[in-house]
């Protein structure tokens, strides 16, 4: 049952009332006792679903989506993406370091070496 705002045109009392939505708008100011009790439009309440299968994150739209993906990507430990950018998945730079001296930016040579430094763990 909503809420309903009302104010009385003769002595400015104005007060909230719980009403169902099928009952009659109040008329007679219970301050005053005067029949120029008027219902005011207020701005409502938002609609809440609740239970099993309502989530608050169901209806959002794709550009909050996409900026709560980024939010989250910048959170990760390592500061980037997932989807590249030097990470190797445990949040530290993939600085591989066999002794050639490369870094992220030169990517070491397959020397048939047995350094995993800088591939992707297998699952």
């Amino acid at each position: 049952m909503p809420t309903y705002d009302y104010m009385c045109e003769g002595c400015r009392h104005a007060f909230e009332q719980f009403q169902s939505i099928t009952a009659k708008p109040l008329q007679t100011c219970p301050s005053c006792g005067q029949p120029r009790l008027r219902r005011l439009i207020g701005t409502g309440a938002g609609v809440l679903f609740k239970g099993s299968g309502f989530y608050e994150t169901d209806y959002r739209s794709d550009s909050y989506r996409k900026a709560a993906k980024a939010e989250r990507d910048a959170a990760a430990p390592g500061g980037g993406s997932s989807t590249g950018g030097g990470n190797n998945g445990d949040g530290a730079k993939s600085t591989p370091d066999n002794g050639k001296g490369a870094t992220a930016d030169t990517p070491a040579s397959n020397t048939g070496s047995s350094s995993t430094a800088g591939k992707p763990a297998a699952s």
